[in-house]
């Protein structure tokens, strides 16, 4: 694998320290958009053209927290044939919090217990859609620090969003990102380039310790993310401009810099109203600009606006979302797959972003370019940093084997099960009741989760969880799996019948089940 590095390494600083693999999991079921406008009762379009949403992944009483993230590692490990010895570091990123003492981090070293690894630094940070981030972060100067001793650094994120019956509610999803992190990554860190801003605000909280449904002002939190992106791009921009002049080059920043985009999504047309957000503050920040040819025709009318007056300017918002549209289908178009499917992930959001800009571009297509990365957690908290993406792409290459890797994620999305918003109703309230209770088996059907999933077996009577996995292959006999009850070890049979085999989309990924 590429970054790995003897435990005896002691050398300079590691180059091009960045994620090398990346894996992403979804629920196997979804709720159309489009139905559950008509089930809502809203004028059509709300959801599908306001919010710019197609699909919404949703889990049932069978997955939480723990379950999302026990998967996606054990996706990520399995699929780049790794020893659960080379990892050195692991930090997980939420905001869905079953416990508030006991870390998903510890649930997580249920993994390693047959390898004996018990040296695994890092654990869970939370502060809303930004946890991710954070723990990558942690992560990555974990790697360039004097207490990196050559092993791999393990980054998830991962969350269940959830919302009240109401407008919000078409805003959920759910989903878990795992990262493997290290020197000599195809997607390298670009050193010193990030710009952050930091803020109080109570735009979305979560203050009901019973309750998975937040509290949203939805007006105060649009104004809290496009300041925030205004300040991170201001930042970044005299970041890198000073970079560049240390380096001999008086050259000025703007968004043509990077090659693509991302943006951390609750939804998505947020995340195309952010995108001209940035060329909005292009604009202003240019000395002369040219507006009779160009992105910027037509603009002059703009040219004396104060940023902090223009976050509900539909004028504004109309003229730029026209200007940048070129630039959208260009750099972030093909990154929002996976939002407008499966909905907001919260932490994982923005690295579903990522794993979709991937999937839908050749590795000569990613070779070199700058990925502008934007990641937002409302209260609040934001960082917008840029990644370079390795120059070398042949056949075998750590990118190629990265992009391979992602390549299933249509075809994984298309194998879901369509549930009707009815059905999804009955689930919202079903978690509602008792995702906080003791002694509770769930109710949910571990027939429907795709194969290779871990999920909850019961809660016992002093909360403690228990979870078992679906084989990943159907054609072999329902294995039995490990439940950790009462700090033992037992084995029960795996309560799922066998299913048909579907064809992997690429070597080595896991078989996905419609059913």
């Amino acid at each position: 694998m590429p970054g790995s590095a003897p435990v005896s390494y002691l050398g300079p600083w590691p180059k091009d320290v960045g994620i090398i693999a990346l894996e992403l999991y979804f629920p196997s079921q979804y709720v159309d958009q489009t139905e559950l406008e008509e089930f809502d009762g809203v004028p059509a379009g709300k959801y599908t053209v306001g919010l710019g949403q197609a699909r919404m992944g949703f889990c049932s009483d069978r997955e939480d927290i723990n379950s999302l993230c026990l998967t996606v590692v054990q996706r990520l490990m399995e699929k780049n044939a790794l020893s659960y010895n080379s990892i050195g570091r692991l930090e997980v990123g939420t905001e869905t919090i079953i416990d508030k003492s006991k870390s998903v981090k510890t649930a997580l070293m249920q993994l390693f217990e047959n390898s004996g690894n018990t040296d695994v630094e890092g654990i869970d940070t939370t502060n809303a859609c930004y946890g991710g981030t954070a723990a990558l972060f942690n992560a990555v100067n974990w790697v360039e620090s004097s207490s990196w001793d050559g092993r791999y650094a393990l980054v998830v994120a991962g969350d269940i969003a959830v919302y009240a019956t109401g407008s919000a509610r078409p805003t959920g999803g759910a989903g878990a990102v795992a990262m493997l992190i290290g020197p000599n990554a195809p997607l390298a860190f670009e050193r010193g380039l990030r710009g952050t801003h930091m803020q109080h605000a109570y735009d979305f909280y979560k203050p009901d310790m019973v309750s998975e449904y937040p509290v949203v002002d939805g007006k105060l939190s649009i104004q809290c993310y496009l300041s925030a992106l205004d300040r991170c791009y201001s930042v970044y921009r005299n970041k890198i401009h000073a970079q560049w002049q240390r380096e001999g080059s008086d050259k000025s920043f703007s968004l043509e810099d990077f090659g693509f985009l991302v943006f951390h999504s609750p939804y998505c047309k947020l995340v195309q109203k952010s995108l001209a957000r940035l060329m909005l503050n292009d604009f202003l920040n240019h000395p002369n600009p040219n507006t009779e040819t160009g992105p910027f025709t037509g603009l002059e009318a703009f040219r004396d606006v104060q940023p902090e007056d223009t976050y509900f300017d539909r004028d504004v918002e109309k003229a730029f979302m026209k200007a940048s549209t070129d630039m959208f289908e260009r750099k972030t178009k093909a990154s929002l797959l996976i939002s407008n499917q499966n909905g907001n992930m919260y932490t994982p959001s923005v690295y579903g972003c990522l794993a979709s800009l991937i999937a839908q571009h050749t590795p000569s297509q990613m070779a070199g370019q700058r990925i502008g990365v934007f990641s937002y957690g409302s209260g609040f908290a934001a960082t917008l940093y840029s990644l370079r993406v390795t120059q070398d792409h042949t056949p075998g290459s750590s990118l190629d084997k990265l992009v391979l890797s992602l390549s299933d994620l249509k075809t994984r999305l298309e194998l879901r099960k369509k549930v009707s918003p009815a059905l999804f109703s009955e689930n919202m309230k079903l978690r509602e009741d008792t995702h906080h209770l003791a002694n509770y088996v769930p109710q949910g059907s571990v027939e429907d989760l795709f194969p290779g999933t871990w999920y909850l077996t019961r809660v016992d009577d002093k909360h403690r969880r228990e979870y078992a996995r679906r084989p990943v292959d159907d054609d072999l006999p329902a294995e039995s799996e490990l439940v950790r009850s009462r700090g033992a070890t037992e084995h029960i049979p795996s309560p799922v019948k066998k299913m048909p085999r579907m064809p992997a989309a690429t070597a080595g990924s896991e078989r996905a089940v419609s059913n």
